[in-house]
């Protein structure tokens, strides 16, 4: 079979995994802030359980790329679903017994967990041609249209399931969830690489890499983006709730939010390859500052789903379109070391905003957590203009 043949299975496999192993996600954030609620002490702690997911992601982003770069995609994958499995059990037996800690703890699995999800972006390129890598991150990310709609309706369906505990049995359909998409992963064909003799340096060091005005951008557009729209993503159910919506309410909201997140991935690639992907993450930049505008509004319906639509879309173009500007910035050597850095930085921004999120919605309330992505979109703004003029400034000299 050739590669470009493998390259398209692995992506339909990965599209697969995405779909299934993904719509924990959304498990999560809509139900995590309101576990936490239910448990905490301290109210402003509800985000608490979604903050320790995303801090543990961080922690295990760069490990689990380096174990990956060792041991194969394959086998970081199936490490990551046993550890949604034992987070989904964690999380159900701390709703059950009424313990916050046991609640945190299966939140850290989860976080294991999203730090191996990370990656499926990325194995989706490692088989690629060049001009099918930004289609095959594009299209593995589509498959989180589905997880929108699966995960969202397990929460309907499960949420209330078990009459003694609210919310428990949505977290025993992620131990389900796991094991379902679990199977998929052995279809997947990517070869590991040979490991290198220790001592031996593989590739630049990644402050080498990053001193690249490419490589420096997508990292800090992929952060900004993530992390904007996790700061609005954390609270919205928890804000839904203040304001007497339903969770059942809440869980619609999120569905089309996580729809508009990856229904534009059938063809962000085709955009990135048309327009640059400069133009993509401008775009995508714009659309979030937008979505703020539109959340801040009011707390009708009607405002909670055009912003956290908007949100979605704007982060599909800026996330995505990062992602692809980054593996044009490192090696196949440089691999597994640079994604490991991207995404713990991501990561790491990510578990900031979910805890600030929290936070500012209990002490001034929802339209504050929108004016709160203002100071990075302007941040990443400035950047993105940076790497303009770098640009024009490079072909200057060639020209020259």
């Amino acid at each position: 079979m050739s590669d470009e043949r493998i390259a398209k299975r692995n992506v339909a496999v990965l599209f697969y995994t995405q779909a299934i192993l993904g719509s924990q996600g959304s498990i999560n954030m809509i139900l995590g802030g309101l576990a936490g609620y239910a448990l905490a002490g301290a109210k402003a702690l509800a985000t608490l359980p979604i903050s320790v997911t995303l801090l543990t992601s961080m922690i295990f982003a760069s490990p689990i790329s380096l174990f990956m770069g060792r041991f194969g995609r394959r086998n970081g994958f199936l490490l990551g679903a046993a550890a949604g499995f034992l987070g989904g059990g964690f999380c159900a037996l701390g709703l059950y017994i009424g313990r916050f800690e046991v609640l945190l703890i299966g939140s850290a699995f989860i976080g294991i967990f999203r730090s191996t999800a990370g990656y499926f972006r990325f194995a989706a390129a490692d088989m690629a041609s060049e001009e099918f890598k930004p289609k095959a991150i594009s299209l593995v990310l589509a498959g989180g249209l589905v997880s929108a709609i699966i995960g969202p309706e397990i929460v309907r369906q499960t949420a209330d399931a078990i009459g003694s505990t609210q919310y428990a049995g949505a977290f025993l359909a992620v131990m389900v969830i796991n094991v379902v998409g679990s199977f998929g992963l052995f279809f997947l064909d990517i070869p590991t690489s040979e490991p290198k003799p220790k001592g031996v340096q593989v590739g630049r060091p990644v402050r080498q890499i990053l001193r690249q005005p490419t490589a420096f951008v997508a990292v800090l557009c992929g952060m900004i983006s993530y992390a904007s729209m996790t700061l609005v993503m954390t609270s919205t159910s928890l804000a839904m709730s203040t304001h007497g919506f339903t969770t059942a309410m809440a869980a619609d909201v999120v569905r089309w939010h996580i729809v508009a997140m990856f229904a534009p991935s059938f063809f962000t690639g085709s955009l990135i390859n048309r327009f640059g992907h400069v133009k993509v993450i401008s775009s995508g930049l714009l659309i979030l500052a937008a979505s703020a505008a539109i959340a801040s509004y009011g707390v009708e319906l009607e405002f909670f789903y055009a912003g956290l639509i908007a949100l979605g879309l704007g982060w599909n173009f800026a996330f995505i379109g990062s992602t692809s500007l980054l593996t044009t910035a490192h090696t196949e050597e440089e691999r597994a070391k640079m994604q490991g850095v991207n995404d713990t930085l991501v990561a790491g921004l990510v578990a900031a905003a979910s805890l600030a999120s929290g936070v500012i919605l209990h002490e001034w309330g929802w339209e504050y957590v929108q004016y709160a992505m203002t100071p990075g979109l302007l941040l990443a703004a400035a950047s993105v203009g940076w790497l303009v003029l770098s640009e024009r400034s490079a072909q200057r000299q060639v020209e020259a």
